[in-house]
């Protein structure tokens, strides 16, 4: 899906003359930050975005990672007048940049836009309800091997995937609501079980074994 979501977003933007802004970025690049305007629709080219909040004491969560095929920052279409979290770039990148009212205009006189769009938010708006319902019912050890499966976007026919590039336990710790300790302590246990690996060429490998967890009472 997001290969065909990358694919006809790419061909729609060649089209767009003027409010358009192809970025190239390196690690840790800030796209934007939390309390900056809201004026533009990023879409992730290459690479993978990080996006976070923080609380008025400083402290951070990492709410998404995404990949190649993926919008953000599409608040600024509704009332967002800032931005309610950060976004940066976890790795080398290339993103698109569509100004707000380009973006509006694109979506009123582009059904083809229009309709990747709506499955884009709604992709969203379903993953948003999984989370939701994970951190009600399910064990910290089930949230992190969830965790693991979305960030290495591992897919039915997987056998083994990647994690991205950049996410370490204390980032696990903040995605999946516990301490660092615990998230250590499950890492372990999944990489004895074999469900997980440490490469020095991939970095963090997931296996398929580490499906089994999800599939506990």
């Amino acid at each position: 899906m997001k290969a065909q979501l990358s694919d006809n977003w790419e061909a729609l933007l060649a089209g767009i003359a003027t409010g358009r802004t192809v970025i190239d970025c390196e690690a840790g690049h800030a796209i934007y930050r939390q309390g900056e305007p809201a004026d533009a629709v990023y879409f992730l080219l290459v690479g993978k975005v990080q996006l976070a909040v923080s609380s008025h004491d400083g402290k951070e969560a990492i709410v998404a990672t995404l990949g190649p095929g993926e919008f953000f920052g599409e608040g600024c279409l509704a009332s967002q007048g800032v931005r309610t979290g950060s976004a940066t770039s976890v790795g080398p990148s290339t993103l698109a940049k569509v100004e707000k009212a380009m973006m509006a205009g694109l979506l009123h006189e582009s059904q083809g836009l229009a309709g990747i769009f709506i499955v884009h938010l709604l992709t969203r708006i379903v993953r948003g309800e999984a989370d939701l319902v994970d951190q009600i019912f399910n064990s910290s050890e089930k949230r992190l091997a969830r965790m693991l499966l979305l960030l290495s976007h591992f897919a039915k026919d997987s056998t083994t995937e990647t994690v991205v590039d950049g996410v370490n336990q204390e980032h696990l710790a903040q995605m999946v609501g516990t301490t660092r300790s615990r998230i250590n302590f499950f890492m372990n246990k999944f990489r004895k079980l074999g469900y997980i690996d440490y490469t020095s060429d991939a970095g963090l490998v997931v296996h398929r074994g580490l499906l089994h967890v999800l599939k506990r009472d």
